[in-house]
């Protein structure tokens, strides 16, 4: 056990901001993509339609079909001042926990408006992580008015100084997986941005099974470790769900030594989550959170983007491949 896996500046590096793309590649399986051995430590360069060769054709593919919701709302407060409100989770229907920029003194029962009056909520009140509580009018055509007005969110590595209707419309497309189906998540699940339908497709050609989850990204993705010693840190809770039928699929494969990648630590940390439960429940809330030194129990492979220092993603994927071995090949891809 190495007590330097549970310091936060463990997992610090350096980063050139030039390095982080602002726009998506033109083709979604054009990236560059790095494989590092787990067993071996060994580090190669490739282009991402080589995973075809890359992962072994008995293996199956866990995907997070998860949606992003056009979930940015830009608007007024009744006095007239401008607010930017993101919908974070939906309480009851109609009424929604979101994060509100700009609020100032927003007063419990005031009316907020967006897009020019095309959709309008009742401020209810603020909770504890500073969260307000919007309560729509016309809840029954909220989602038909979200698809229609809302802006899609992006991360907030992304940085943009204003945005053009066609550039909303182009991250509405690119900033979305090709096989997402179940709307509630506020970020993608960015490790799946590069799969296209051909290379899924070649892959179940090949006789590699791809099966399906959900778990809707929330704040916590982003949510910086504020305590230097990781032990006290607490995740937020996500929403996840898996069909009986593709959990049996996967353990009965897990059972004949068929390897288990998932696609994203999203689907990671559902699969480890119902492990640590002993299958006993097939949708809910977990908050689980993997860092070093942690055994993994039904993931065998991981694919992933490269995280931002310090993050909680860089430890969930170090408790995976361990700490030195990714902050080399980091340090390597920085180079490249």
């Amino acid at each position: 056990m190495n007590q330097e896996d549970w310091r936060l500046e463990s997992y610090d590096y350096d980063l050139p901001p030039e390095l982080i793309a602002q726009q998506p590649a033109d083709q979604r399986d054009s990236s560059r993509l790095l494989l590092l051995s787990r067993s071996q430590g060994t580090i190669s360069h490739h282009r991402f339609p080589e995973i075809l060769e890359l992962i072994p054709a008995e293996s199956c593919l866990v995907l997070n079909n998860t949606r992003v919701m056009p979930a940015r709302l830009l608007g007024h407060r009744a006095a007239g001042g401008e607010i930017e409100a993101l919908l974070v989770h939906e309480k009851f229907p109609g009424t929604w926990s979101a994060l509100v920029r700009k609020a100032g003194r927003i007063k419990p029962g005031e009316r907020l408006t967006f897009f020019e009056g095309q959709l309008a909520a009742k401020a209810l009140e603020r909770n504890d992580e500073g969260h307000w509580l919007l309560e729509f009018e016309a809840a029954e055509h909220l989602s038909e008015k979200l698809e229609r007005f809302g802006l899609p969110p992006l991360p907030p590595y992304i940085k943009r100084k204003k945005t053009s209707e066609q550039q909303n419309q182009e991250d509405r497309a690119r900033y979305q997986t090709c096989y997402a189906s179940v709307p509630g998540a506020i970020a993608a699940p960015t490790a799946g941005l590069h799969f296209t339908p051909e290379v899924l497709e070649a892959f179940r050609k090949r006789g590699t099974r791809v099966f399906e989850l959900t778990l809707h990204v929330g704040l916590g993705t982003f949510s910086a470790v504020e305590d230097s010693d990781l032990r006290k840190h607490r995740m937020h809770s996500e929403h996840f769900q898996i069909s009986e039928a593709v959990l049996n699929d996967l353990l009965e494969m897990k059972s004949e030594g068929k390897p288990i990648i998932a696609v994203g630590t999203t689907v990671v940390r559902v699969l480890e989550s119902l492990a640590l439960e002993n299958y006993q429940r097939h949708s809910g809330w977990t908050d689980i959170f993997i860092y070093p030194p942690y055994e993994f129990r039904l993931v065998d492979g991981m694919l992933t983007n490269f995280h931002l220092p310090n993050s909680t993603l860089m430890m969930l994927v170090s408790a995976f491949c361990g700490r030195t071995n990714l902050l080399r090949a980091y340090q390597e891809a920085v180079q490249e």
